[in-house]
């Protein structure tokens, strides 16, 4: 038996082990009705089905059922983009396939095709591709080409009859096998079959990436193949950078750009340097069903055969090349090099609308504002040091028994000496020179703050580094300067002079806060205290919702879905400024001194807080995520068991507090 076969073997077993395990349940069920007397199997024949074969049967459709989450994106019409739907037909032939359906640009740096299959594959169905954008903003067509003709390619017969449904059979089970719960009765024998599924199809699917990729050369050219081999991780990685230093910080703020994606342009066009970097990198593998070889592999199969005649070779295992076919380098552009615009706007007609268009749908507002960039950096950096400050002044307000709620207070602490003794009580194995590091460190945060909330000062941002905080005029100010002496009590009054000189106000207040907070992901029916409650996790702290009775989960999870698109208005501080409904409690990380979990089989949590009662959390039968709540709130955990600092640790840059300390985007460390 050919290694496709086996593979397709192999996936029908899944349906198989399914099948056999419900056909054992009614055996045993038929069994023990026979064996009861006719007038209790009379009586206790449904219920007794209904709590063996019926709860089996929901079992095993909920190990095997999950929701194709299809990406969000824009369709192009062939109408509205024909050159873009010629390349795509092009490839389609090269590969052997039919075309797509439809083609659909997306967000992500990547090209995959979409398939609705049924029975885990075994049984096929409309093929769609998505096509993301930054692929079209880099690259040129014989890039585009390769890269789709690899993913068509993967549906190609002509490794092997059975190649289409391996792959769809692979895909499928690779999206169903990790999301069965260990405590589904029916998903012991199904995750026990996908290992040995995954063991038996590997070898397979490696040859049929392969073959995939000598596909695409054939078509493209090798050269091009071997650029998106190396780009794709590379362009993966740049958009990732871009979330969490230009886009992430002023969404979480409550602000988007009004140009996503000409933002992300920008950024690939300055770093190019770094994007060399990259594309030198082995990528990472995307975990236990990534079923991809190694870059060398794949770079090392695209060179040209020795001689014809090896490359006339149909019989070589994984060969792909038809008779008479040769796989030879096509001209593309060099990896360094991009579309120009007349080939961009040849290709896609107003490319540009289709960004903002996909804007619309990838990145909703959603009650968010809508800035330029230029104001949503600078208002997503002075969030970040509002954060930063309230929470550091908190911790120094605790530490010293009294309120310190702004610049002038923090330099009153530093002109009595008090603001040392507070940071070797906060620090205590800190070196003296280590503490005098962190004092010098809140001092440029705090005066940073008081420079642009005077609006003597404004954000200088680059596509290539860290923003910095300069005059408005663009003068130089060496913050960190002033900081370092404001340290030494004997200076703080010259430092006072000097800000008061050039307009810097230190009791000028702070903004009011923004619009509320996005939610990072959220836990529909727990148990906190006893009680059902719902969780909503944000970069600020917990909002604990006072739960709906059993039996109404799916009006739950709407209802916090609802919450969750509208934001969480609060603040850093223990009393929400407003709640979303009657009974809701905000959980400031800020108040938070740590997370125990509790033992036993049984999840739980135990969230000590500061001054005040514990809470403790557990999931229930029926819990359910939002947002990839499960994987946020372990992230959450495990920054809430970590060592969180409330000074600013890292060093400002010469300007003063030019970039405000690392913020996680997920969990607001």
């Amino acid at each position: 038996m050919s290694r496709g076969a086996r593979s397709a073997a192999a996936l029908a077993g899944f349906v198989l082990v399914a099948g056999a395990q419900l056909a054992l349940v009614l055996l045993a069920l038929g069994a023990v009705l026979w064996l009861l007397p006719s007038t209790v199997a009379l009586r206790a024949g449904v219920p007794l089905s209904i709590a063996t074969f019926g709860a089996a049967g929901y079992a095993t459709w909920r190990a095997l059922h999950t929701r194709r989450r299809l990406p969000a994106g824009v369709t192009v019409t062939r109408d509205r983009a024909p050159r873009l739907w010629d390349l795509v037909d092009a490839a389609a032939v090269a590969a052997g396939v039919p075309s797509p359906a439809t083609l659909a640009v997306v967000a992500d740096a990547g090209v995959t095709v979409g398939e609705r299959t049924r029975l885990l594959g075994l049984v096929g169905g409309r093929r769609d591709l998505y096509l993301g954008l930054p692929l079209l903003q880099a690259w040129g067509p014989d890039r585009l080409s390769a890269a789709v003709t690899h993913e068509l390619a993967h549906y190609s017969p002509r490794l092997s009859r059975w190649a289409p449904l391996a792959y769809r059979g692979r895909v499928a089970v690779g999206r169903v096998a990790p999301r069965i719960s260990r405590r589904n009765p029916a998903g012991i024998a199904l995750r026990a079959w996908a290992g040995l599924y995954r063991r038996i199809d590997t070898p397979f699917s490696r040859e049929q990436e392969l073959a995939a990729d000598r596909i695409a050369a054939g078509h493209a050219g090798a050269e091009a193949v071997a650029a998106v081999l190396r780009d794709l991780p590379a362009l993966a990685g740049m958009q990732r950078l871009f979330h969490a230093e230009y886009l992430g910080p002023g969404w979480q703020a409550g602000y988007v750009p009004d140009d996503v994606f000409g933002g992300l342009l920008r950024v690939l066009a300055a770093r190019s340097a770094e994007m060399a970097v990259l594309r030198g990198q082995e990528p990472e593998p995307a975990g236990p069903w990534d079923t991809h070889p190694p870059l060398a592999e794949r770079l090392a199969s695209l060179a040209p055969p020795e001689s014809s005649d090896a490359a006339k070779d149909s019989d070589a295992p994984g060969e792909t090349v038809a008779p008479g076919e040769t796989v030879a380098p096509g001209e593309t552009d060099s990896p360094d090099q991009t579309d120009s615009p007349d080939e961009t706007v040849e290709r896609v007609p107003d490319l540009p609308q289709l960004g903002r268009a996909l804007q619309d749908v990838a990145y909703p507002a959603g009650g968010r504002t809508i800035v330029t960039w230029d104001e949503c950096l600078s208002i997503a950096r002075t969030a970040e040091m509002e954060r930063e400050a309230e929470a550091a002044l908190a911790t120094i307000s605790r530490a010293v028994g009294a309120e310190i709620s702004g610049p002038a207070q923090v330099l009153d602490l530093a002109a009595d000496g008090r603001l040392r003794s507070a940071a070797e009580t906060l620090f205590p194995g800190a070196s003296p020179g280590a503490a005098t590091d962190r004092i010098i460190d809140l001092l440029g945060l705090m005066m940073a703050l008081a420079a642009l909330r005077s609006g003597i000062v404004r954000w200088r941002h680059s596509w290539t580094g860290a923003a910095e905080v300069v005059g408005v005029d663009g003068a130089y100010l060496n913050l960190a300067e002033l900081a370092q002496a404001a340290a030494e009590p004997e200076t703080v009054p010259a430092v006072r002079e000097y800000l008061e000189k050039i307009g810097v106000d230190l009791a000028a207040p702070a903004g009011d806060g923004g619009p509320a907070r996005p939610v990072l992901g959220g836990l529909v029916n727990l148990t906190v205290d006893g009680s059902r409650t719902d969780l909503l996790i944000t970069d600020l702290g917990l909002l604990l919702v006072p739960g709906l009775p059993r039996g109404r989960g799916p009006e739950s999870k709407r209802r916090l879905a609802r919450i969750a698109a509208d934001g969480v208005p609060v603040t850093a501080r223990p009393e929400p400024a407003s709640t979303p409904e009657p009974g809701s409690r905000f959980l400031p990380f800020a108040d938070v001194t740590g997370v125990t979990a509790l033992p036993g089989r049984r999840k739980g949590w135990t969230i000590e807080v500061r001054d005040g009662d514990g809470v403790t959390l557990r999931p229930a039968l029926d819990t359910d995520e939002l947002l990839g709540g499960w994987k946020v709130w372990e992230e959450t955990v495990t920054f809430l068991t970590g060592t969180r600092p409330v000074v600013p640790a890292a060093r400002p840059p010469a300007e003063g507090v030019a970039e405000p300390g690392a913020v996680d985007a997920r969990t607001g460390g």
